[in-house]
């Protein structure tokens, strides 16, 4: 059987991290929590619902994800596939089988779970995430030729795969670091549709003006640091 292991940067997550956990398939090995420093119950409820829980006191969705993987590098049985998903319940966890049967197949390393508009509930996306979305993938289109069309946290990616990317980004720079290093690499990859609603609780990024600005130029500081690569 192989190895999958979830990924999931949690801050201040309480109310919804308990349901995540919960509906996430049989076939996941483990769950990781990484607790972000949380101010709340969100470890306990982790714990209590099952999950691995780490304490990642550097505030910052990279530093938590470089946490899990740290983790599951030091397991007894190597992982095949990690994936990565948001605490917030804004994902469906039971859709984690359509984002790793692309590997289980043979077909991709790397999975974006994209946000499609068709299947996303009304509200669930900030407009200034909508856009943030399109400029990111429209210039990794102009600049690398991508077919990307979502910087989706709900992803997978083959173990080794992700080791090889030596991921770097500490703060809201994770994502697009992520998808720019497999483009780089040419690594196989592709999207699969995924449904999203709206999260339990506010956004400590597109909900706040800070984290917007700060994410903005994060994902923009790395698209453009690459293109003169």
């Amino acid at each position: 059987m192989k190895e999958i292991l979830v990924i999931i940067p949690a801050f201040n997550e309480a109310h919804s991290i308990g349901r995540v956990i919960a509906e996430i398939p049989d076939i996941v090995s483990e769950i990781i929590v990484v607790n972000n420093n949380s101010t709340d119950n969100t470890a306990a409820i982790a714990s209590a619902a099952g999950a691995t829980v780490l304490l990642e006191e550097r505030m910052g969705y990279g530093y938590a994800c470089l946490k899990g993987i740290n983790y599951a590098g030091k397991r007894s049985k190597t992982p095949h596939i990690i994936v990565f998903m948001d605490g917030d319940y804004s994902d469906f966890p039971e859709d984690l089988h359509k984002v790793i049967k692309p590997i289980l197949a043979g077909e991709a390393d790397f999975v974006i779970g994209a946000r499609d508009k068709s299947l996303r509930e009304k509200g669930s996306m900030t407009p200034q995430q909508v856009f943030g979305n399109w400029l990111a993938t429209f210039l990794m289109k102009l600049l690398f030729k991508a077919k990307f069309t979502d910087l989706g946290p709900f992803r997978a990616i083959r173990y080794e795969q992700l080791i090889a990317l030596e991921m770097e980004d500490k703060t809201y720079g994770w994502t697009v670091e992520m998808q720019l290093k497999v483009l780089r690499k040419k690594i196989a990859y592709t999207e699969v549709p995924v449904r999203y609603k709206k999260r339990i609780g506010i956004s400590k990024v597109s909900g706040t003006i800070k984290g917007t600005i700060f994410a903005g130029i994060k994902i923009l500081g790395w698209i453009f640091k690459y293109s003169l690569k």
